[in-house]
């Protein structure tokens, strides 16, 4: 089975998009977040064996709302980034799915076809990743656990992909490297969402 994993945090001002909130402030960037998870669940409502993997653990009710037919809430783990993704995999081939992607909710951008053709290139390689022009990726997928991928991990920095296809390399595993995305950080990032929706919204 295929299983799409979207981390998403509770929609609270102050604990969201905080680069942004600097900026714009803590309501306006609560709100652009939710605008952005908004599109991306806009952009993947075909798809059913979605999981929203959400923080704090206690927030299941904030991000409900977010639900589609066919989706379901898994709250994440503790500890950091590398932690959580680890324990997010571990638990969904515990349940039996065989080919997992993981994705945060920053770049809205993402599509079902992007999500299909991840799912895809795991018939042939242990481990798909989705490249970010800041030096991270927007995606990543298995078919098995790769713990060794996430632990002692420096993340939020430019090296992220980098080291990452260096643990890959040393393992021995296969990689697919997607099409590259942006993230949304910056003010100048949401600006650009904001220009780049609009376009789409007077396309005909």
């Amino acid at each position: 089975m295929c299983r799409l994993i979207i981390f998403v945090k509770a929609p609270r001002p102050g604990k969201v998009k905080t680069r942004l909130a600097a900026v714009l402030g803590e309501t306006v960037a609560c709100a652009a977040y939710c605008r952005m998870v908004a599109v991306l669940r806009g952009r993947l409502s075909s798809l059913n064996t979605v999981s929203l993997c959400f923080s704090p653990p206690e927030a299941a009710e904030e991000v409900r709302l977010w639900l589609q037919a066919g989706w379901d809430l898994v709250p994440q783990s503790a500890g950091d980034l590398g932690e959580r993704l680890k324990d997010a995999f571990a638990g969904a081939f515990a349940r039996g799915d065989r080919r997992v992607v993981i994705i945060g909710s920053d770049s809205p951008a993402i599509t079902q076809g992007d999500i299909e053709l991840a799912w895809t290139a795991l018939n042939s390689h242990e481990i798909v990743l989705g490249p970010a022009r800041d030096g991270g990726y927007w995606l990543i997928g298995l078919r098995q656990p790769q713990p060794q991928l996430f632990q002692n991990m420096v993340w939020s920095t430019p090296k992220v992909l980098r080291e990452t296809l260096e643990r890959a390399s040393a393992s021995g595993l296969s990689v697919k490297l997607l099409h590259e995305l942006d993230d949304i950080d910056t003010a100048a990032d949401w600006e650009q969402f904001l220009r780049d929706e609009a376009k789409n919204d007077g396309a005909p």
